[in-house]
């Protein structure tokens, strides 16, 4: 990134994305144009190709980078810190609240529809999305299990995929409703499975049986 090289250059160019993203989430993909986010952000037209030089589609990738970081921010400091079921309770708290804020207006998604969600640089933004957020709530997990509250033969990666997909679930179907209660019964659930796999709940095998 040259034209962003220096530490103004970086900041300006964040201020940049930034006020865009202000701007798309008020007025929508659709209906922005590049006037509206220099009136908002203050720059000129040669200022802004300076940043993204290939135009609004640059732009609107660099908008959906920021989205993108902001859905985990959102869960912050919670989803960092999963090594207890009350963090587990106010992380969930938290993700049922920002969707339910959020409404049926997914800025990522309106994003994607605008520059194509089979391009490269779209894909890479939810893959690495998706890999980041499926690794923490995998960490969460395994802080469970050094903590002795859940059973160590899980296994953590699949538990936080299983998670994820159902967050993924609930949120397209409260879009298209306006219902969170998919969305809750995905957590509730997932939560309530590694509650249930406690590290004493496997039934040891009586030596009898272990020789019939």
């Amino acid at each position: 990134m040259p034209q962003a090289a220096t530490v103004k250059g970086r900041a300006t160019r964040a201020r940049i994305v930034e006020g865009a993203a202000e701007v798309l989430r008020e007025q929508g993909v659709a209906f922005t144009t590049l006037d509206d986010i220099r009136g908002r952000t203050g720059t000129s037209k040669s200022q802004l190709f300076h940043y993204f030089p290939a135009g609004k589609d640059e732009l609107l990738l660099a908008v959906a980078r920021f989205e993108a970081d902001r859905v985990l921010a959102d869960q912050q400091p919670h989803l960092g810190r999963l090594d207890s079921w009350e963090s587990w309770r106010r992380w969930r708290d938290v993700v049922v609240e920002r969707y339910e804020r959020q409404g049926d207006h997914c800025p990522l998604g309106s994003l994607f529809l605008q520059v194509g969600r089979d391009r490269p640089g779209a894909r890479a933004i939810v893959t690495e999305l998706m890999r980041q957020w499926q690794g923490q709530l995998a960490r969460g997990v395994r802080a469970l299990q050094t903590n002795g509250l859940v059973s160590p033969a899980l296994d953590a990666d699949r538990e936080a995929a299983a998670l994820l997909a159902g967050i993924q679930g609930g949120v397209t179907i409260m879009m298209s409703t306006g219902d969170s209660a998919h969305l809750k019964a995905a957590l509730d659930t997932g939560i309530d499975h590694l509650r249930a796999a406690r590290p004493d709940a496997v039934r040891p095998v009586p030596p009898e049986e272990a020789r019939s």
